[in-house]
């Protein structure tokens, strides 16, 4: 296992358990215990965990990741005024990205109408939606599948990303702050998303209100990279209206 994915699965055991230790960690990964130290170190200085003797314990900062299915159960009217949002930004002839997640899945169920449009998508669960869809061109990214989320990722997935150029891309998050702007829970997940929207001509955020002043572990970017950002009533009122000073069109469904 890469350093990476060691300190992902460090912080989400941190997160499920409240707190780790150094030997249970050492055991479970089978490296030496100056290798888990210097993970915990990295860790505490990203406040990502908050280091103790001996370990760590969670940092309150920081949302606990859900799995798809725990995704897809929760909010789920919420989703679907979301994804019917979404549905109006999307444009026949559109070549679109559509991102992992349960509510870009609740999106690809709604194209069914467009007939001319072409969608790459590194969501499992994305695609498979996309299927019953006989006028779209449906384009995987390949790549390591990542099963907690139904997502590709990694270097053949960039690969894929970077060959395109789209006129939309839609992305699902974990988090959203004004500090931490967009985040999501695992780096490689960010580093793609942060690929998609350099070849789309217009991001949008598709985000029910729950996530709303949460953090993920990993920045995808900042508000101010966002073109539009649709969410439900819930959301504070201050944040709209900070969000569109930044010249963010706020779609509230």
């Amino acid at each position: 296992m890469r350093a990476i994915e060691r300190r992902h699965e460090i912080v989400q055991d941190t997160l499920a358990h409240g707190k780790v230790e150094v030997d249970q960690l050492v055991a479970r990964y089978d490296v030496s215990a100056v290798t888990i130290r210097a993970d915990l170190n990295y860790l505490a200085k990203k406040n990502l965990l908050v280091r103790t003797r001996g370990g760590a314990v969670a940092s309150h900062r920081i949302q606990r990741e859900l799995t798809i299915d725990e995704k897809h159960n929760a909010q789920t009217e919420v989703k679907r005024r979301l994804a019917a949002a979404a549905k109006s930004l999307i444009n026949e002839g559109d070549a679109l990205i559509l991102d992992s997640g349960s509510t870009t899945a609740e999106i690809a169920k709604t194209l069914g109408d467009l007939e001319h449009l072409v969608v790459m998508t590194n969501g499992l669960n994305v695609a498979q939606n996309l299927l019953q869809h006989d006028g779209i061109e449906v384009l995987m990214t390949g790549g390591i599948l990542r099963k907690t989320s139904q997502s590709f990722y990694g270097r053949q997935a960039e690969d894929s990303i970077e060959r395109y150029h789209f006129n939309k891309v839609i992305l699902g998050v974990d988090g959203i702050d004004f500090n931490s702007g967009l985040t999501t829970h695992f780096e490689y997940e960010a580093i793609l998303n942060r690929l998609m929207c350099n070849v789309a001509g217009t991001v949008i955020a598709v985000t029910d209100s729950s996530k709303f002043n949460r953090a993920g572990v990993h920045k995808i970017c900042g508000l101010e990279d966002l073109d539009v950002l649709v969410t439900d009533e819930g959301v504070p009122e201050m944040f709209v209206k900070e969000v569109e000073k930044l010249g963010v069109k706020v779609i509230i469904a």
